[in-house]
Protein backbone atom coordinates (compact mmCIF):
# COMPACT_ATOMS: atom_id res chain seq x y z
CA UNK A 1 0.00 0.00 0.00
CA UNK A 2 1.27 3.49 -0.86
CA UNK A 3 0.58 6.18 1.74
CA UNK A 4 3.04 9.04 1.07
CA UNK A 5 0.68 11.20 -1.01
CA UNK A 6 0.31 14.82 0.04
CA UNK A 7 -0.09 18.34 -1.28
CA UNK A 8 -1.32 21.64 0.09
CA UNK A 9 -5.06 22.00 0.74
CA UNK A 10 -4.87 24.32 3.73
CA UNK A 11 -6.75 27.12 1.98
CA UNK A 12 -9.92 25.08 1.46
CA UNK A 13 -13.05 26.46 3.08
CA UNK A 14 -14.70 24.67 6.00
CA UNK A 15 -17.58 23.75 3.71
CA UNK A 16 -15.26 22.17 1.17
CA UNK A 17 -13.37 20.27 3.86
CA UNK A 18 -16.63 18.89 5.23
CA UNK A 19 -17.76 17.92 1.73
CA UNK A 20 -14.50 16.06 1.14
CA UNK A 21 -14.77 14.38 4.55
CA UNK A 22 -18.21 13.04 3.66
CA UNK A 23 -17.02 11.83 0.26
CA UNK A 24 -14.13 10.04 2.01
CA UNK A 25 -16.48 8.08 4.25
CA UNK A 26 -17.07 4.45 3.46
CA UNK A 27 -20.48 2.94 4.19
CA UNK A 28 -21.02 2.57 7.93
CA UNK A 29 -18.01 4.73 8.93
CA UNK A 30 -18.24 7.80 11.16
CA UNK A 31 -16.82 11.31 11.11
CA UNK A 32 -13.72 12.08 13.18
CA UNK A 33 -13.75 14.54 16.09
CA UNK A 34 -12.27 17.26 13.86
CA UNK A 35 -14.93 16.63 11.23
CA UNK A 36 -17.69 16.79 13.85
CA UNK A 37 -16.36 20.24 14.82
CA UNK A 38 -16.61 21.31 11.18
CA UNK A 39 -20.19 20.11 11.12
CA UNK A 40 -21.17 22.48 13.92
CA UNK A 41 -19.57 25.60 12.40
CA UNK A 42 -20.68 25.21 8.80
CA UNK A 43 -22.44 27.69 6.52
CA UNK A 44 -25.13 25.29 5.31
CA UNK A 45 -26.25 27.45 2.39
CA UNK A 46 -22.66 27.51 1.08
CA UNK A 47 -22.38 23.77 1.68
CA UNK A 48 -25.53 23.06 -0.37
CA UNK A 49 -24.26 25.28 -3.19
CA UNK A 50 -20.92 23.46 -3.12
CA UNK A 51 -22.52 20.00 -3.27
CA UNK A 52 -24.67 21.09 -6.20
CA UNK A 53 -21.72 22.64 -8.04
CA UNK A 54 -19.68 19.44 -7.70
CA UNK A 55 -22.71 17.28 -8.62
CA UNK A 56 -22.22 15.05 -5.58
CA UNK A 57 -25.48 15.82 -3.75
CA UNK A 58 -26.87 12.26 -4.17
CA UNK A 59 -23.88 10.85 -2.28
CA UNK A 60 -24.06 13.60 0.35
CA UNK A 61 -27.78 12.93 0.81
CA UNK A 62 -26.94 9.29 1.55
CA UNK A 63 -24.20 10.28 4.02
CA UNK A 64 -26.47 12.71 5.86
CA UNK A 65 -29.05 9.96 6.25
CA UNK A 66 -26.40 7.67 7.75
CA UNK A 67 -25.15 10.28 10.23
CA UNK A 68 -28.57 10.99 11.80
CA UNK A 69 -27.32 13.89 13.91
CA UNK A 70 -29.27 16.87 15.31
CA UNK A 71 -26.43 19.15 14.17
CA UNK A 72 -27.81 19.01 10.61
CA UNK A 73 -30.75 21.46 10.21
CA UNK A 74 -33.98 20.05 8.83
CA UNK A 75 -33.96 22.42 5.86
CA UNK A 76 -30.60 20.98 4.79
CA UNK A 77 -31.84 17.39 4.87
CA UNK A 78 -35.01 18.48 3.07
CA UNK A 79 -33.06 20.28 0.34
CA UNK A 80 -30.84 17.27 -0.33
CA UNK A 81 -33.88 14.97 -0.27
CA UNK A 82 -35.57 17.10 -2.94
CA UNK A 83 -32.45 17.26 -5.12
CA UNK A 84 -31.99 13.50 -4.79
CA UNK A 85 -35.62 12.87 -5.81
CA UNK A 86 -35.35 15.14 -8.86
CA UNK A 87 -32.10 13.50 -9.91
CA UNK A 88 -33.65 10.03 -9.59
CA UNK A 89 -36.44 11.05 -11.96
CA UNK A 90 -33.88 12.52 -14.36
CA UNK A 91 -31.78 9.36 -14.35
CA UNK A 92 -34.82 7.16 -14.87
CA UNK A 93 -35.85 9.30 -17.85
CA UNK A 94 -32.34 9.03 -19.29
CA UNK A 95 -32.37 5.26 -18.72
CA UNK A 96 -35.63 4.95 -20.66
CA UNK A 97 -34.28 7.07 -23.50
CA UNK A 98 -31.04 5.10 -23.55
CA UNK A 99 -33.03 1.88 -23.93
CA UNK A 100 -35.03 3.29 -26.85
CA UNK A 101 -31.94 4.65 -28.60
CA UNK A 102 -30.08 1.39 -28.15
CA UNK A 103 -32.95 -0.48 -29.78
CA UNK A 104 -33.06 1.90 -32.74
CA UNK A 105 -29.29 1.76 -33.15
CA UNK A 106 -29.48 -2.04 -33.27
CA UNK A 107 -32.18 -1.84 -35.97
CA UNK A 108 -29.81 0.30 -38.08
CA UNK A 109 -26.73 -1.81 -37.28
CA UNK A 110 -25.08 1.19 -35.64
CA UNK A 111 -22.33 0.22 -33.23
CA UNK A 112 -22.72 2.54 -30.23
CA UNK A 113 -20.78 2.65 -26.97
CA UNK A 114 -22.42 4.62 -24.16
CA UNK A 115 -19.73 6.65 -22.43
CA UNK A 116 -21.46 8.11 -19.37
CA UNK A 117 -24.96 8.52 -17.97
CA UNK A 118 -27.05 5.78 -16.29
CA UNK A 119 -24.91 2.91 -17.55
CA UNK A 120 -21.85 4.32 -15.75
CA UNK A 121 -23.90 5.15 -12.65
CA UNK A 122 -25.06 1.54 -12.43
CA UNK A 123 -21.55 0.17 -12.99
CA UNK A 124 -19.66 2.43 -10.57
CA UNK A 125 -22.27 3.16 -7.90
CA UNK A 126 -24.60 0.19 -8.19
CA UNK A 127 -27.59 2.54 -8.33
CA UNK A 128 -28.48 5.05 -11.06
CA UNK A 129 -29.86 7.47 -8.45
CA UNK A 130 -26.43 7.96 -6.84
CA UNK A 131 -24.81 9.74 -9.79
CA UNK A 132 -25.97 12.84 -11.63
CA UNK A 133 -26.09 13.21 -15.39
CA UNK A 134 -27.70 15.82 -17.59
CA UNK A 135 -27.31 14.05 -20.94
CA UNK A 136 -26.40 10.88 -22.79
CA UNK A 137 -22.94 10.52 -24.32
CA UNK A 138 -22.24 7.84 -26.88
CA UNK A 139 -19.44 6.95 -29.26
CA UNK A 140 -19.97 5.73 -32.82
CA UNK A 141 -17.53 5.01 -35.67
CA UNK A 142 -16.85 7.98 -37.93
CA UNK A 143 -18.30 6.01 -40.83
CA UNK A 144 -21.67 5.76 -39.04
CA UNK A 145 -21.83 9.34 -37.83
CA UNK A 146 -24.08 10.52 -40.65
CA UNK A 147 -26.47 7.57 -40.18
CA UNK A 148 -26.62 8.30 -36.45
CA UNK A 149 -27.41 11.96 -37.10
CA UNK A 150 -30.20 11.07 -39.51
CA UNK A 151 -31.67 8.61 -37.02
CA UNK A 152 -31.69 11.10 -34.15
CA UNK A 153 -33.33 13.77 -36.32
CA UNK A 154 -36.00 11.24 -37.37
CA UNK A 155 -36.69 10.67 -33.65
CA UNK A 156 -37.36 14.37 -33.06
CA UNK A 157 -33.90 15.51 -32.01
CA UNK A 158 -32.57 18.85 -33.24
CA UNK A 159 -28.90 19.31 -34.05
CA UNK A 160 -26.97 22.13 -32.39
CA UNK A 161 -24.94 23.53 -35.28
CA UNK A 162 -22.27 25.20 -33.16
CA UNK A 163 -19.31 23.79 -35.11
CA UNK A 164 -17.78 25.96 -37.83
CA UNK A 165 -15.31 24.21 -40.09
CA UNK A 166 -13.06 24.70 -43.06
CA UNK A 167 -11.22 21.95 -44.95
CA UNK A 168 -12.90 19.34 -42.70
CA UNK A 169 -10.93 20.41 -39.63
CA UNK A 170 -13.96 19.49 -37.48
CA UNK A 171 -13.00 15.83 -37.72
CA UNK A 172 -9.97 16.36 -35.45
CA UNK A 173 -10.42 19.76 -33.79
CA UNK A 174 -13.76 18.63 -32.29
CA UNK A 175 -14.96 15.32 -30.95
CA UNK A 176 -18.76 15.35 -30.65
CA UNK A 177 -22.04 16.71 -31.99
CA UNK A 178 -24.89 17.81 -29.72
CA UNK A 179 -28.59 17.04 -30.22
CA UNK A 180 -31.55 18.27 -28.14
CA UNK A 181 -35.04 16.80 -27.97
CA UNK A 182 -37.36 19.82 -27.45
CA UNK A 183 -40.30 17.93 -25.95
CA UNK A 184 -38.38 15.38 -23.87
CA UNK A 185 -35.82 17.90 -22.67
CA UNK A 186 -33.00 15.40 -23.27
CA UNK A 187 -29.57 16.15 -24.72
CA UNK A 188 -27.50 13.56 -26.57
CA UNK A 189 -23.82 14.04 -27.43
CA UNK A 190 -22.62 11.84 -30.27
CA UNK A 191 -18.85 11.33 -30.19
CA UNK A 192 -16.64 10.13 -32.99
CA UNK A 193 -13.57 10.58 -30.76
CA UNK A 194 -13.13 10.34 -27.00
CA UNK A 195 -11.28 13.66 -26.85
CA UNK A 196 -10.54 16.65 -29.08
CA UNK A 197 -7.12 17.15 -30.65
CA UNK A 198 -4.31 16.86 -29.88
CA UNK A 199 -4.99 13.42 -28.49
CA UNK A 200 -3.90 9.88 -29.21
CA UNK A 201 -6.47 7.26 -28.32
CA UNK A 202 -7.58 3.72 -29.13
CA UNK A 203 -9.50 3.24 -32.37
CA UNK A 204 -13.21 2.54 -32.24
CA UNK A 205 -12.61 -1.06 -33.29
CA UNK A 206 -10.21 -1.54 -30.36
CA UNK A 207 -12.72 -0.08 -27.93
CA UNK A 208 -15.52 -2.17 -29.41
CA UNK A 209 -13.47 -5.36 -29.05
CA UNK A 210 -13.09 -4.66 -25.30
CA UNK A 211 -16.67 -3.49 -24.72
CA UNK A 212 -18.87 -4.61 -21.83
CA UNK A 213 -22.60 -5.32 -21.85
CA UNK A 214 -24.66 -3.56 -19.20
CA UNK A 215 -27.27 -5.43 -17.19
CA UNK A 216 -29.11 -2.20 -16.37
CA UNK A 217 -31.97 -2.97 -18.77
CA UNK A 218 -33.15 -5.98 -20.74
CA UNK A 219 -31.91 -4.72 -24.12
CA UNK A 220 -28.19 -4.87 -24.93
CA UNK A 221 -26.41 -1.69 -23.84
CA UNK A 222 -22.70 -1.59 -24.59
CA UNK A 223 -20.13 0.54 -22.82
CA UNK A 224 -16.37 0.80 -22.43
CA UNK A 225 -14.17 -1.88 -20.95
CA UNK A 226 -12.88 -1.10 -17.47
CA UNK A 227 -9.40 0.06 -18.51
CA UNK A 228 -10.78 2.04 -21.47
CA UNK A 229 -13.32 3.66 -19.14
CA UNK A 230 -10.51 4.72 -16.81
CA UNK A 231 -8.65 6.27 -19.76
CA UNK A 232 -11.77 8.14 -20.86
CA UNK A 233 -12.76 9.35 -17.39
CA UNK A 234 -9.28 10.63 -16.48
CA UNK A 235 -8.80 12.36 -19.84
CA UNK A 236 -12.22 14.01 -19.54
CA UNK A 237 -11.75 15.01 -15.89
CA UNK A 238 -8.24 16.33 -16.47
CA UNK A 239 -9.32 18.38 -19.47
CA UNK A 240 -11.86 20.12 -17.21
CA UNK A 241 -9.39 20.62 -14.37
CA UNK A 242 -11.31 18.17 -12.16
CA UNK A 243 -13.46 21.22 -11.43
CA UNK A 244 -16.32 18.93 -10.38
CA UNK A 245 -15.59 16.39 -7.65
CA UNK A 246 -18.12 13.99 -9.17
CA UNK A 247 -15.56 13.08 -11.82
CA UNK A 248 -13.01 12.33 -9.11
CA UNK A 249 -15.57 10.28 -7.16
CA UNK A 250 -16.06 8.22 -10.35
CA UNK A 251 -12.33 7.49 -10.33
CA UNK A 252 -12.42 6.43 -6.67
CA UNK A 253 -15.28 4.04 -7.41
CA UNK A 254 -13.41 2.64 -10.42
CA UNK A 255 -10.22 2.21 -8.38
CA UNK A 256 -12.19 -0.07 -6.05
CA UNK A 257 -13.08 -2.38 -8.93
CA UNK A 258 -10.97 -5.17 -10.40
CA UNK A 259 -8.77 -3.12 -12.72
CA UNK A 260 -5.91 -4.78 -14.60
CA UNK A 261 -3.34 -2.17 -13.54
CA UNK A 262 -0.38 -3.41 -15.64
CA UNK A 263 -2.60 -3.48 -18.71
CA UNK A 264 -4.02 -0.05 -17.86
CA UNK A 265 -0.55 1.41 -17.30
CA UNK A 266 0.53 0.15 -20.74
CA UNK A 267 -2.64 1.59 -22.31
CA UNK A 268 -2.13 5.02 -20.72
CA UNK A 269 1.54 5.19 -21.68
CA UNK A 270 0.80 4.11 -25.25
CA UNK A 271 -1.65 6.98 -25.66
CA UNK A 272 0.32 9.61 -23.67
CA UNK A 273 -2.08 9.67 -20.71
CA UNK A 274 0.14 8.17 -17.99
CA UNK A 275 0.78 11.54 -16.30
CA UNK A 276 -2.95 12.28 -16.35
CA UNK A 277 -3.66 8.84 -14.93
CA UNK A 278 -1.20 9.56 -12.12
CA UNK A 279 -2.79 12.96 -11.56
CA UNK A 280 -6.19 11.32 -11.03
CA UNK A 281 -4.76 8.78 -8.58
CA UNK A 282 -2.99 11.48 -6.57
CA UNK A 283 -6.17 13.54 -6.33
CA UNK A 284 -8.43 10.60 -5.47
CA UNK A 285 -6.04 9.50 -2.73
CA UNK A 286 -5.44 12.94 -1.22
CA UNK A 287 -8.92 14.43 -1.49
CA UNK A 288 -11.17 11.35 -1.23
CA UNK A 289 -8.96 8.90 0.69
CA UNK A 290 -8.98 6.37 -2.14
CA UNK A 291 -6.52 3.55 -1.29
CA UNK A 292 -3.41 3.29 -3.45
CA UNK A 293 -1.95 -0.11 -4.30
CA UNK A 294 1.53 -1.17 -5.28
CA UNK A 295 0.23 -1.99 -8.77
CA UNK A 296 -0.47 1.72 -9.26
CA UNK A 297 3.08 2.82 -8.45
CA UNK A 298 4.25 3.15 -12.10
CA UNK A 299 1.56 5.81 -12.64
CA UNK A 300 2.59 7.65 -9.46
CA UNK A 301 6.32 7.68 -10.21
CA UNK A 302 6.19 10.84 -12.33
CA UNK A 303 6.70 14.19 -10.62
CA UNK A 304 4.66 15.76 -13.41
CA UNK A 305 1.61 13.78 -12.32
CA UNK A 306 1.94 15.24 -8.81
CA UNK A 307 2.43 18.77 -10.16
CA UNK A 308 -0.63 18.42 -12.36
CA UNK A 309 -2.62 17.31 -9.32
CA UNK A 310 -1.52 20.47 -7.47
CA UNK A 311 -2.55 22.58 -10.47
CA UNK A 312 -6.18 21.44 -10.21
CA UNK A 313 -6.58 22.89 -6.70
CA UNK A 314 -7.05 26.26 -8.43
CA UNK A 315 -10.37 25.03 -9.86
CA UNK A 316 -11.55 23.13 -6.80
CA UNK A 317 -10.78 25.85 -4.26
CA UNK A 318 -12.45 28.60 -6.33
CA UNK A 319 -15.48 26.53 -7.39
CA UNK A 320 -14.70 27.29 -11.04
CA UNK A 321 -17.45 26.52 -13.55
CA UNK A 322 -15.90 25.97 -16.97
CA UNK A 323 -19.30 25.24 -18.56
CA UNK A 324 -20.69 28.80 -18.40
CA UNK A 325 -18.68 31.13 -20.66
CA UNK A 326 -17.46 33.79 -20.76
CA UNK A 327 -14.93 32.82 -18.11
CA UNK A 328 -13.25 35.44 -15.91
CA UNK A 329 -10.00 36.56 -17.54
CA UNK A 330 -7.78 35.09 -14.83
CA UNK A 331 -9.55 31.72 -15.06
CA UNK A 332 -9.39 31.72 -18.86
CA UNK A 333 -5.66 32.49 -18.80
CA UNK A 334 -4.95 29.86 -16.13
CA UNK A 335 -7.00 27.20 -17.93
CA UNK A 336 -5.20 27.83 -21.22
CA UNK A 337 -1.82 27.35 -19.51
CA UNK A 338 -3.08 24.31 -17.60
CA UNK A 339 -4.32 22.57 -20.78
CA UNK A 340 -0.93 23.11 -22.39
CA UNK A 341 0.81 21.68 -19.32
CA UNK A 342 -1.33 18.52 -19.58
CA UNK A 343 0.10 17.68 -23.00
CA UNK A 344 3.03 15.41 -23.66
CA UNK A 345 5.93 16.81 -25.71
CA UNK A 346 4.53 15.18 -28.83
CA UNK A 347 1.07 16.62 -28.20
CA UNK A 348 2.52 20.09 -27.67
CA UNK A 349 4.24 19.88 -31.07
CA UNK A 350 1.00 18.73 -32.69
CA UNK A 351 -0.92 21.52 -30.97
CA UNK A 352 1.49 24.22 -32.18
CA UNK A 353 1.55 22.75 -35.69
CA UNK A 354 -2.28 22.86 -35.76
CA UNK A 355 -2.12 26.67 -35.85
CA UNK A 356 -0.69 26.39 -39.36
CA UNK A 357 -3.88 24.66 -40.49
CA UNK A 358 -6.64 27.06 -41.63
CA UNK A 359 -9.31 28.04 -39.09
CA UNK A 360 -12.96 28.91 -39.80
CA UNK A 361 -12.05 32.51 -38.89
CA UNK A 362 -9.86 32.61 -42.01
CA UNK A 363 -12.84 31.76 -44.20
CA UNK A 364 -14.93 34.44 -42.50
CA UNK A 365 -12.17 37.01 -42.92
CA UNK A 366 -11.71 36.28 -46.62
CA UNK A 367 -14.55 34.20 -48.11
CA UNK A 368 -13.35 32.09 -51.03
CA UNK A 369 -15.10 29.51 -53.22
CA UNK A 370 -14.74 26.01 -51.81
CA UNK A 371 -12.52 24.95 -54.69
CA UNK A 372 -10.01 27.62 -53.62
CA UNK A 373 -9.99 26.79 -49.90
CA UNK A 374 -6.49 25.31 -50.26
CA UNK A 375 -5.27 28.91 -50.58
CA UNK A 376 -5.99 29.45 -46.88
CA UNK A 377 -2.78 27.55 -46.08
CA UNK A 378 -0.41 30.20 -47.55
CA UNK A 379 -2.81 33.02 -46.64
CA UNK A 380 -3.26 32.05 -43.01
CA UNK A 381 -0.32 34.09 -41.55
CA UNK A 382 -1.54 37.22 -43.37
CA UNK A 383 -5.17 36.74 -42.30
CA UNK A 384 -4.09 36.07 -38.70
CA UNK A 385 -1.97 39.25 -38.65
CA UNK A 386 -4.83 41.29 -40.14
CA UNK A 387 -7.24 40.14 -37.42
CA UNK A 388 -4.62 40.73 -34.75
CA UNK A 389 -4.05 44.34 -35.76
CA UNK A 390 -7.81 44.98 -35.63
CA UNK A 391 -8.22 43.11 -32.33
CA UNK A 392 -10.56 40.54 -33.85
CA UNK A 393 -10.68 36.88 -32.75
CA UNK A 394 -7.58 35.22 -34.19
Amino acid sequence: MISDVSFHIGNFSQELRLLLAMLEMEEGSELTFEQWELLQEIDWHAFIELARHHRVFPTIHLKLQELKTPHIPLFVSGMFQRDYYRNTLQMLALSGEMEQLSSRFADKDIRALFLKGPVIAADLYGDVSLRTSCDLDLLVPMGQLETTEELLISLGYEKDDYISSVLNDWKWRHHHLTFHHPSKGIKVEVHWRLNPAPSKEPSFDELWSRKRKSSLISRPIYYLGREDLFLFLVSHGARHGWSRLRWLLDIKKLMNQRVDWPRLTHLLKKHHYHNIGGQALFLAARLLAAPLKEEMRPLLASRKAEWLAEDTLFYIQRMVNLHTPPLPKDVERYHRQYLFALMSKRQKLQYMASFLYPFPEDARTLPLPKRLHFLYFPLRPLLWAWRKTRRLPV
